[in-house]
């Protein structure tokens, strides 16, 4: 990920890993995403910031979830700390990109808080 990252034409100000839920977090002992954007932080030097979007509800896991399903699954699942986010830039990072739910879902709640504008960034994206 770090290596295609020159070809980026406008750096964000802030990287933001999507969040799982306190539960899953406990349950699994990391977060995927999390671990990805330290390692991007630590190449090319831009701020991860942990705490401004949240899970807020518990969500069924995506993977054996249909298009449809995933959509309602993750919809209105997030919150963020807008006094953080006014007229940011902003790079959120996923591990897999399957249908784009959970990254609309996560951007959406992003945008609504007062980010300037969202753009994702993920490992690998799913082939169906």
């Amino acid at each position: 990920m770090a290596q295609k990252w020159p070809t980026w034409t406008q750096f964000p100000d802030m990287i933001v890993p999507v969040p799982l839920h306190i539960r899953r977090l406990r349950s699994r002992g990391f977060n995927q995403a999390e671990l990805l954007a330290n390692q991007i932080e630590a190449i090319v030097g831009i701020e991860v910031n942990n705490h401004i979007l949240r899970r807020e509800r518990r969500t069924r896991p995506q993977v054996d979830l249909n298009p449809k399903e995933r959509k309602k699954n993750v919809y209105r699942a997030f919150s963020a700390e807008s006094y953080a986010i006014r007229g940011k830039r902003i790079l959120l990072i996923d591990d897999v990109f399957t249908t784009g739910a959970t990254l609309i879902s996560a951007a959406g709640t992003l945008l609504e808080a007062g980010a300037d504008s969202v753009s994702a960034y993920c490992l690998a994206r799913a082939v169906h």
